[in-house]
């Protein structure tokens, strides 16, 4: 496979106003609200439980991850991490399904409309959450986020709209530093606004929906308007007119049958590096808090401790390391070095005998990580076309949901039937796999 595979040509210059901070800024208000749910999905299904029972649709729900905990031959404790693992992959397969669609259209209508469509849209589910008194609304609620969470993808390709070629997958590592700012901050929002329970002093409020976590709903709902307030008044178009003309007219279909369709094998293969690589990531942060509970003994304090410091680490990373790195090494070189300290760090969690080589493993993922994020998002951004940006890039965040909505399920029944190291040496193979992929990608044209 030649380079000459991937050298689109830039149009000619013209003036780009819109500054990284103001991009950086949308994601992380974003990824405060998306994330402030994290912590509270134990304590969601035991409301909705003692509320209404066994009935209705989490009745059904229940009895299908039942049916499959007893068919396993596991107790109710798997059935409910099997139910958790359906509600996240319920939000990840509309993420999958419609992130590639936001993007395509923000390549053919612009950046900054797509996003305030996507922000509003993400807000509404979060209302809805906020007065979710039954399940069945908060399970909308999901769906309502998900299908309008193309906000990720869009911003991403706005960076991609005013950086040059050379500066790419530096700017692309501010992303990563939004995206782990955003996922330390919002679980910790979460977990302490979800104390407030606004049923306690105004118990008549419980007909219009209000539940005890509509606290931090409200707050999610807060971030969107901040957003959208934002977005109105500093988030300038990044698309001329002559560049949306290029682009092809948005459709939705079926993301893996629109990775095939591109006609760029660089894009192709590096799309398919990321994907084995989140497979990897997201089967070790789905199983990370079981295994610490059960090899140490930990608590939701001490697993929150760790899932801050992984965050810390990979904000530093993301954030300044690979910027740096990057002046000087190219991003092929930058992303086998990640996946090498990928696999060290998932080994070493797997097979961690006391916390301290457990925190070392952390420290190495989140390093490894911090690399191949920036290094594959700018590599898929520097192989396609200006006129693609959006719709390349919605896959790429595509394909990172669909791990998310297939991993949790997968990672928690081989942790319940095979053991937790099971889990985090399957990891280490899946991103020695990525690396063998990543061997083979071809050097971008700057």
């Amino acid at each position: 496979m030649s380079s000459a595979d991937s050298r689109p040509v830039d149009p000619s210059p013209v003036p780009r106003p819109l500054s990284l901070g103001v991009i950086f800024l949308t994601l992380y208000i974003d990824l405060i609200g998306f994330s402030i749910i994290f912590p509270l999905g134990p304590d969601l299904l035991g409301h909705y439980l003692q509320a209404e029972g066994h009935t209705g649709l989490l009745g059904w729900l229940l009895a299908q991850t039942d049916a499959v905990a007893n068919a396993l031959g596991r107790d109710r404790n798997f059935a409910a991490v099997l139910f958790g693992g359906v509600l996240l992959s319920i939000f990840s397969i509309l993420q999958f399904i419609f992130a590639p669609l936001w993007g395509a259209f923000s390549d053919r209508h612009g950046r900054r409309g797509v996003l305030r469509w996507t922000v509003a849209g993400t807000g509404l589910g979060y209302l809805i959450w906020a007065c979710s008194g039954s399940f069945w609304l908060f399970f909308l609620s999901r769906i309502v986020s998900g299908a309008f969470s193309g906000n990720l993808s869009v911003a991403t390709a706005a960076v991609a709209d005013v950086t040059s070629r050379a500066e790419r997958s530096k700017a692309m590592g501010l992303v990563g530093a939004a995206f782990g700012l955003g996922l330390v901050t919002g679980p910790a929002i979460g977990g302490l606004t979800a104390r407030f329970n606004l049923l306690t002093d105004y118990p008549e409020f419980a007909r219009f929906g209000i539940n005890p976590f509509s606290v931090p709903a409200l707050i999610a709902f807060a971030m969107c308007v901040l957003n959208l307030v934002w977005i109105t008044a500093r988030f300038k178009e990044t698309l001329t007119p002559a560049m949306r003309a290029e682009a092809r007219e948005p459709r939705l279909r079926n993301p893996v049958r629109a990775i095939l369709s591109l006609d760029n094998p660089a894009v192709r293969r590096a799309n398919a590096v990321a994907f084995v690589f989140a497979l990897a990531f997201v089967a070790m942060e789905s199983s990370l808090t079981f295994l610490g509970a059960e090899r140490f003994g930990y608590t939701a304090r001490e697993n929150t401790r760790l899932m801050v410091f992984l965050g810390i680490c990979s904000i530093v990373t993301q954030g300044y390391v690979v910027r740096k790195l990057l002046k000087t090494v190219d991003e092929i070189r930058v992303l086998q070095g990640g996946l090498v300290a990928s696999i060290a760090g998932l080994l070493c969690i797997g097979l961690a005998a006391q916390p301290w080589l457990l925190y070392v493993g952390l420290g190495l993922l989140a390093l490894g990580a911090g690399l191949v994020n920036p290094s594959t998002t700018g590599l898929i951004s520097l192989y396609a076309s200006p006129a693609e940006q959006g719709l390349v890039l919605g896959i790429f965040r595509s394909l990172g949901s669909l791990a998310r909505a297939i991993t949790p399920i997968v990672a928690g029944a081989v942790f319940w039937l095979f053991g937790s190291t099971s889990v985090f040496v399957g990891g280490a193979a899946l991103a020695l796999v990525a690396w063998i992929l990543g061997a083979r990608l071809p050097k971008p044209v700057k």
